[in-house]
C-alpha cells in the first residue's frame, strides 16, 4: 500500500511505507511536523510518491528532512530530490556512511533556529551504531523515535510475531535485545542521554516500525529504559 498521512495530534501526520526485511514487511514510519513558521519538517522520508506529495503540498511547503540516524536515511536523497528547496539535516556519522547525501548540516543536541519554537531534540549517547536524534514535540506532548523504541502488539504476522518475542518487542513498548546485548556501548552516557529524554513531558510515542503510543506513553518508555 502507498504512503498516506495520517493525522496524529495538531501539526502532526505520520506515514507508513512498505519495508521488507528477513522476508518480512516491518514498515517504515515518516513524521511530519508543522512548525510554527508553517513550514513542514519531514522525519525519516518515505519514497515521495506523487500522491504524498500533493498530500504534503496541500499541507505547507516542505523546507526540512531529517535522517534521524545511521539506518534511517534510504529515501532522503530522493526526498531531498523531490523537493530541492528542503534542506536536508543528518544524524552524526550519517556523512562518513552516505558520502552522497548532500547535507545541509549534522545535528546536534541544539535545535536548529527554524524550529526551535516548535521541536526539541537530543542525541541519544552510547550507541553509536545508530546515532539516534530523538525529538519532542512539547505543544502535543509527543515523542518522535526512530529505531531506539519498539512497540510490536498488533496487527501482526506469525513472522512478525516470533521475530517481537526472540527481540523482546512484542506486545510492550521496549528496547530491542539487539540493541540492549549488542549493539550497547557506554553504558553511563547511555544512561544519561534515557534521563535526558525523560526530562520531557510527553504522552504519546511515535515510533518508526508498527504501534504508535498514543497514551500513556511517558510510563511506557521510563519501564523500556530500565533495562538499559
Amino acid at each position: 500500500m502507498p504512503p498516506s498521512l495520517v493525522p496524529l495530534a495538531q501539526d502532526i501526520w505520520t506515514a507508513v511505507s512498505s519495508h521488507v526485511a528477513l522476508g518480512m514487511d516491518f514498515g517504515n514510519r515518516m513524521t511530519v511536523v508543522r512548525l510554527a513558521s508553517g513550514f513542514l519538517l519531514v522525519h525519516s522520508p518515505v519514497r515521495p510518491t506523487d500522491a504524498l506529495k500533493n498530500e504534503l503540498a496541500a499541507l505547507g511547503e516542505v523546507r526540512f528532512i531529517i535522517a534521524p540516524n545511521k539506518f534511517h536515511h534510504l529515501y532522503a536523497g530522493e526526498f531531498a530530490a523531490a523537493f530541492p528547496d528542503a534542506r536536508l539535516y543528518g544524524a552524526p556519522g550519517l556523512k562518513e556512511k552516505r558520502k552522497d547525501l548532500e547535507l545541509h548540516r549534522i545535528l546536534s543536541d541544539e535545535p536548529e533556529p527554524f524550529w526551535e519554537d516548535s521541536l526539541e531534540q537530543h542525541v541519544f549517547e552510547g550507541i553509536p551504531a545508530v546515532n539516534e536524534v530523538v525529538f519532542f514535540h512539547p505543544a502535543s506532548r509527543t515523542v518522535i523515535f526512530t529505531d531506539l523504541v519498539f512497540n510490536f502488539s498488533s496487527d501482526l504476522t506469525p513472522g512478525q510475531k516470533l521475530f517481537a518475542l526472540l527481540d523482546g518487542v512484542y506486545d510492550k513498548t521496549a528496547v530491542s535485545r539487539l540493541t540492549r546485548y549488542i549493539l550497547l556501548g557506554d553504558r553511563k552516557k547511555v544512561r544519561r542521554s534515557a534521563d535526558r529524554i525523560l526530562e520531557w513531558d510527553f504522552d504519546k510515542v511515535v515510533l518508526a516500525h508498527k504501534d504508535i503510543v498514543h497514551e500513556g506513553g511517558y510510563e511506557a518508555v521510563k519501564k523500556a529504559f530500565e533495562k538499559l
